[in-house]
């Protein structure tokens, strides 16, 4: 097999077992949890609530990425934590755990979602930009990989977790996740 053919059936492999799980732990097929995403999204759009998209990195990429077109094609009310000025000044005047935190506590309001995008899972900003939600009693979907005993794993209301040990696996299949969920929304609406 060459190396391409290799990568893409390590891309669909970790893609076929994916686990998802809820806020109890409890296992739901990959199904379930992108009907149940799609169920949140459409609740929340209906309240006229916003979703919220965090990263680092190429997870920051593919916020900004899924926030637009979350906007623009699912009609859906949107906005990443990933604008260099509000980072860094945050980053900056208060702490670095705290870039996606402050933001979302100043604009969350009960109702909305926070979607988080972590290759570790461990990534202390994503930690407590989950905590905050958890405060301002926002739901939380949460796209990890790499460890299976990841923090952010265990801490959504709907967790999504792709079984990669290498950081371009996890993230081209949160790409996937993230296009399937939206894909899947504007065709039930």
């Amino acid at each position: 097999m060459n190396y391409f053919t290799n990568y893409v059936e390590t891309v669909a492999s970790s893609l076929r077992n994916m686990a998802v799980t809820d806020r109890s732990e409890t296992p739901l097929t990959q199904e379930e949890g992108l009907a149940r995403w799609c169920d949140l999204t459409r609740e929340m759009q209906q309240a006229d609530r916003t979703m919220y998209f965090t990263g680092n990195g190429a997870s920051a990429a593919m916020s900004g990425h899924m926030s637009a077109d979350a906007s623009k094609n699912g009609g859906i009310r949107s906005q990443a934590f990933n604008e260099i000025s509000l980072m860094t000044a945050v980053s900056n005047d208060i702490a670095y755990d705290r870039c996606f935190a402050e933001p979302l506590k100043r604009f969350a309001r009960a109702g909305d979602i926070l979607v988080t995008i972590s290759s570790s899972g461990n990534s202390p900003n994503i930690i407590r930009a989950i905590e905050t939600a958890r405060e301002c009693d926002v739901q939380v979907i949460t796209l990890s990989g790499m460890k299976p005993e990841n923090r952010s794993k265990a801490m959504g209301d709907l967790n999504f977790y792709i079984p990669a040990h290498t950081y371009g696996i996890v993230e081209v299949a949160h790409q996937a996740v993230l296009h399937c969920w939206l894909d899947r929304f504007m065709e039930e609406i």
